[in-house]
């Protein structure tokens, strides 16, 4: 098991260097940089041509933004290793290590907390609907999982903006804290003013992860629940609640354990649309942001996170896997 773990991690090293260099190429794929959106800037406030055109270059050379890309590459990830530096933010004048470092926290936050309800929640309901094929509350969860798959999450998030807003008066909607507990002590007064203002982005971004996991899970399990070990299991006298929980669920969890290598940034990408639309300070709207300016040591970074993610999920959805299941062997 060690050595499959060392070699795993050997892979993802070079994997993780893939992820860097196709990142930095294609968000260095479209036209211009982030010295032509200032420049741009400049001329829409009324500078002259030479001004404008001469502060960009000041900002391409400061920047390194004048170099090949190659080199631009070499210099992020020489920061990265030698200085623990994720590059310099152009927009916001910060090192990108600050900014993630910022909002990280408040967005694994939100992830972890639509992972686990969209797991338990998706995979309870599809325990529940399994053994009651084609009838009513099958019928009745199949159309709603139908219905959060498809449904965007932004349409979802403009209508709980409007119900929370102009409908029910609800302040501080853009944020995690009202006021007074912004700087507050945590307290479960604290946590309680959290869960009220974060909730509507873990119901976005947990109704798709809900529906998925329902849907899965109900099929695995018909799947199971016709197996020869189950009628058995059942011909032996066993409790329809033992044949269930013991011999059929365990067995109809495997592709529910090896989606977990890649929910997380699944529902980080699920919150950056509710984030984005309610106007929370997480990495989505920051990883948005970066796209729009070309600020393109935020948006490598951001994707080389997420790319680390993946890897390190898939890791251990196969060690999870092997410990769900004793007919896998890693040596």
């Amino acid at each position: 098991m060690l050595n499959y773990i060392f070699r795993r991690l050997i892979i993802a090293f070079f994997l993780l260097i893939g992820i860097g260099i196709v990142s930095f190429i294609v968000i260095k794929l479209p036209p211009g940089d982030f010295a032509s959106r200032y420049r741009q800037y400049l001329l829409d406030r009324g500078s002259p041509m030479e001004e404008a055109e001469r502060a960009a270059q000041m900002v391409r050379e400061r920047y390194d933004l004048d170099k090949p890309v190659p080199v631009q590459f070499f210099l992020w990830v020489k920061g990265m290793v030698t200085e623990g530096k994720f590059g310099y933010s152009f927009a916001y004048r910060r090192d990108v290590g600050e900014l993630v470092a910022d909002r990280l926290p408040k967005t694994l936050l939100l992830a972890i907390l639509c992972h686990l309800i969209s797991t338990v929640v998706g995979v309870g309901l599809g325990i529940y609907v399994a053994p009651r094929k084609y009838g009513f509350w099958d019928n009745f969860w199949a159309v709603l999982a139908f219905i959060f798959t498809s449904v965007p999450r932004f349409s979802i998030a403009i209508i709980l903006l409007y119900v929370l807003v102009i409908k029910l008066k609800q302040p501080s909607i853009s944020a995690f804290f009202s006021p007074q507990y912004v700087i507050a002590p945590w307290s479960l007064a604290r946590v309680g003013d959290m869960l009220r203002h974060i909730w509507p982005a873990i119901l976005i971004a947990g109704l798709g992860g809900v529906a998925r996991n329902l849907r899965v899970m109900r099929a695995n399990l018909l799947d199971v629940l016709g197996a020869q070990y189950v009628t058995t299991a059942r011909s032996k006298g066993l409790k329809e609640s033992i044949v269930m929980m013991k011999h059929a669920v365990p067995n109809a969890l495997h592709t529910i354990v090896a989606y977990q290598g890649t929910v997380l940034p699944y529902m980080m990408q699920g919150e950056l649309e509710a984030a984005i639309v309610l106007g929370l300070p997480t990495m989505g709207p920051l990883f948005y942001e970066s796209l729009v300016n070309q600020d393109i040591y935020i948006s490598g970074s951001l994707l080389l996170m997420y790319g680390a993610l993946i890897l390190i999920g898939n890791l251990l959805a196969d060690l999870f896997l092997a410990a769900l299941d004793p007919r896998i062997r890693y040596s």
